[in-house]
């Protein structure tokens, strides 16, 4: 944090790169360290034939952008494909699910606000969030292990 408040930086270094909790998907909470109530932010490594959970969230909206390969999502029953530096807004509600089915990772930013969602590892209860099975893979990852 900067000696006066007005910001607070976080390096390279910095990142505390963890598995997530049902998908094992490695990715970095960019600002929890920096304690922001407003807004979360994650980067996240999508190996080869990987996908995150299918979920929902209750109030917060979330901005998904691609830094690096050729992302993919389904959005209720949608598959989207989103190039390098594309994006997508989603509302709370709403479905979702990234996904790999390409042989190269893919690095993904991802915003939500507001932040103060109790998500099911905090005590939230699971169906406002996986109302269907969470760890189901997409029909585009048929056959795949993972995780």
């Amino acid at each position: 944090m900067s000696e006066d408040n007005v910001y607070t930086l976080t390096q390279p270094n910095d990142l505390n790169w963890r598995p997530s909790n049902l998908m094992q998907i490695p990715n970095a909470d960019i600002l929890g360290s920096l304690a922001s109530n407003a807004m979360g932010a994650k980067l996240w490594r999508f190996p080869p034939m990987s996908a995150s959970t299918l979920h929902r969230h209750v109030t917060s909206e979330e901005f998904y952008f691609v830094l690096e390969g050729v992302g993919r999502i389904r959005v209720g029953e949608e598959t989207l494909t989103i190039e390098k530096y594309g994006s997508i807004h989603i509302p709370p509600e709403q479905l979702r699910q990234v996904f790999n089915d390409t042989e190269s990772e893919v690095l993904w930013l991802m915003f939500g606000a507001p932040d103060d969602e109790i998500v099911p590892a905090e005590g939230g209860n699971p169906k406002d969030f996986y109302p269907l099975d969470p760890v189901q893979l997409p029909p585009e990852l048929d056959g795949v292990q993972w995780p």
